[in-house]
């Protein structure tokens, strides 16, 4: 076992969880090198919707690491890092028919009882509070401790305070094994050698785990407004739909030939004044596009929760595609049969909240150090298909 942190590492991948595990690294005083197949943040990170949250989440493990994960982000901007990044705020839950009620009021005892502050509203009360929502609202849960933040920034943020140049546009062939330890990685440009590697790729991380078929690719459409200061300042935090909470998993393919498309609604203020609208759920790797369907239907359902954003005009409307795992939780943890390998990939719509979080373990474990949240349902060794590609 190592008594000591790894003197230098190679980081595959830099989003948020990239950039974080090589953040963390350099803190303690390893040399880091930062892999990166594109550009920072340009897959997933870049086109997330800055939840840190853990409002749609059920109890078991990933409240459990989202509710760190949050804790983190606090830490972080209490001590400078995050501290004009990260936006503190609520989540209002918000349902709009007695059914969306119903669910709502079982979801609300389950976050309660894992300890999460919620805090219940009536119509009436709601109203009260969220002037600007729909008349027809029936109700709504307040979640507190929440927050927001925009993944390139603090992936920006994370590698500048740790003093990493990415080597971009440098894909990772394979890893270099022997002995059950990986020596270093194979790129597109030549060999590089380290005392240990993470690999927090997204779906590249697919083919140096063999594992293509344990990862599946999740599109969502997501939309940006102009500002409008007014109606922006009388939102006292984030909204969900009630509907988001079913549409998780819940995809389903309408027409012949089209991928499965869950549709769940998120209208959160941002510190610019503008409003982030999202979005969808779509079993597809597209992220080029967007199609007038769905953001037709985006648009519909906010302006009917918001009445006032329907004299807000559209700015632009964007793409992402995460990395999901098919039996729903990330892998973090350490590689199968290797000492020094370890891997943090898969969250797909948390990974702005999971990514600082489930980094900071993985170098915490590489460092011989206790993990900050529970590692055993994340372990990448649940899937026996593991063949790093050596």
């Amino acid at each position: 076992m190592k008594s000591r942190p790894p003197r230098s590492a190679i980081v595959i991948g830099s989003g948020i969880s990239g950039a974080a595990a090589a953040y963390f690294l350099a803190r303690r005083g390893v040399d880091v090198e930062v892999l990166e197949a594109a550009a920072p943040a340009a897959a997933a990170t870049g086109a997330a919707d800055g939840a840190v949250s853990v409002a749609s989440k059920r109890p078991g493990p990933m409240m459990e690491a989202a509710l760190r994960g949050i804790r983190l982000y606090r830490e972080l901007a209490g001590e400078g890092l995050f501290a004009d990044l990260f936006k503190l705020r609520s989540t209002f839950i918000v349902a709009s028919s007695e059914q969306e009620a119903q669910v709502l009021h079982a979801h609300a005892d389950a976050l309660a009882s894992t300890g999460v502050h919620i805090e219940r509203l009536s119509r009436a009360e709601t109203a009260r509070r969220f002037p600007v929502l729909s008349p027809n609202t029936e109700m709504a849960v307040e979640v507190h401790g929440e927050g927001h933040a925009i993944g390139y920034r603090i992936v920006h943020r994370l590698l500048t305070a740790g003093g990493m140049t990415v080597r971009r546009d440098e894909p990772v062939r394979r890893l270099l094994v022997s002995g059950g330890r990986a020596e270093g990685v194979e790129t597109s440009r030549g060999i590089l050698k380290a005392d240990a590697v993470i690999l927090a790729a997204g779906s590249g991380s697919a083919h140096l785990l063999g594992l293509r078929d344990t990862f599946a690719p999740r599109k969502g459409q997501l939309l940006v407004t102009e500002r409008a200061p007014q109606l922006n300042a009388a939102m006292p935090g984030a909204i969900m739909s009630g509907r988001y909470l079913l549409s998780k998993g819940s995809q389903k393919t309408a027409d012949a030939g089209k991928p499965a498309r869950g549709i769940g609604l998120v209208i959160d203020p941002l510190t610019t004044g503008q409003f982030l609208i999202g979005g969808t759920r779509e079993d597809t790797d597209n992220h080029r596009t967007n199609d007038l369907d769905a953001v037709s239907r985006i648009l519909a359902d906010a302006v009917a929760l918001v009445p006032g954003l329907a004299e807000v005009r559209l700015l632009r409307s964007f793409a992402g595609v995460r990395t999901a795992v098919v039996d729903g939780l990330p892998l973090i943890g350490r590689l199968p049969g290797l000492e020094n390998a370890y891997v943090t990939t898969g969250f797909e719509g948390d990974g702005i909240c999971l990514g600082p979080v489930a980094a900071k373990a993985v170098v915490e474990l590489a460092c011989d150090e206790e993990p900050s949240i529970d590692l055993a349902p994340f372990d990448p060794s649940r899937f026996a298909g593991i063949e790093v590609a050596a």
